[in-house]
């Protein structure tokens, strides 16, 4: 039981990263239910039908999502505000009821057969995240992030590839919802689209948004409280939504910027470069 607990935790904890790397360059996204059938369900195709082991088939899956939303990000993340939101809605609906008309995988039915996932693989991949994300906040790349998410026109006029930038961080994200999905998956050995719904997406940026936005920790502890506060008061879950809301009323109330609000510091050109720069 406390097993299946902190695998699920592991596994929200990691969609709740996937949301805040691509908040960390100024989008935010409500595909990640997409990426995470994405994942489960290329990973399972590839376990089930084709007899991969689960490693590489976790990585073979999470590269194809991440490929997938950097096609679908490039147009979609010209868009800003409720429209990006409501696209990326849109992809988990197109996602969902493509699964469901799939009858490879399934469709309406159902995909099982999948196995070999436990709560030792999710805390590998929850370690290897963080090992990623520890490294980007502490990087140029976070710097160049925040300067895009700040105003994108200004981070334009300095040089730096906003585009680029934002799809890095959107295609990174969904690459580590894909391995969140390819875990639940394996775990749970049958999976079904109506899984993977705007719900799940839902959830998961109320994670981000109750942890704190503004450094990894955040998600972490969002995540974290969200998944085990239902499992071990039991009346919290029968008022799971009602919770929810609440929280998040309470949160934007008195702490706006989440239960983190703390900013990592990144960081800068080393000082060569900014003594050449300033001899200029």
């Amino acid at each position: 039981m406390i097993s299946d607990q902190l695998f699920f935790t592991g596994i929200n904890v990691l969609l709740a990263w996937s949301v805040y790397v691509g908040l960390a360059a100024g989008s935010l996204s409500f595909a990640q239910g997409a990426f995470m059938a994405l994942g489960c369900y290329g990973a399972g195709v590839m376990t089930v039908n084709f007899g991969w082991p689960l490693l590489p088939a976790c990585l073979v899956s999470a590269a194809l999502s991440a490929v997938i939303a950097t096609i679908l990000g490039y147009p979609a993340l010209r868009l800003r505000g409720v429209y990006l939101i409501l696209v990326t809605i849109g992809i988990t609906f197109c996602v969902r009821v493509a699964l469901e008309n799939f009858d490879y995988v399934g469709g309406v039915s159902g995909f099982g057969g999948m196995k070999g996932a436990d709560l030792g693989a999710v805390l590998v991949a929850v370690g290897i995240v963080a090992a990623f994300l520890l490294w980007f906040s502490f990087s140029p790349l976070q710097r160049s992030c925040d300067a895009v998410r700040e105003d994108d026109r200004v981070a334009s006029s300095l040089g730096i590839n906003v585009t680029f930038i934002r799809l890095l961080a959107f295609s990174a994200g969904a690459a580590i919802a894909a391995i969140a999905g390819a875990l639940y998956g394996h775990y749970m050995n049958f999976v079904r689209p109506e899984s993977f719904d705007v719900l799940l997406s839902i959830y998961v940026v109320l994670y981000v948004v109750l942890g704190g936005t503004n450094n990894m920790l955040g998600p972490f502890v969002g995540a974290t409280l969200m998944t085990l506060l239902p499992e071990y008061f039991r009346v919290l879950a029968d008022w799971r939504p009602t919770v929810f809301g609440l929280a998040i009323l309470a949160m934007l109330l008195f702490r706006p910027l989440g239960l983190l609000a703390f900013r990592l510091v990144t960081a800068h050109a080393p000082r060569s470069m900014s003594k050449r720069a300033a001899s200029k």
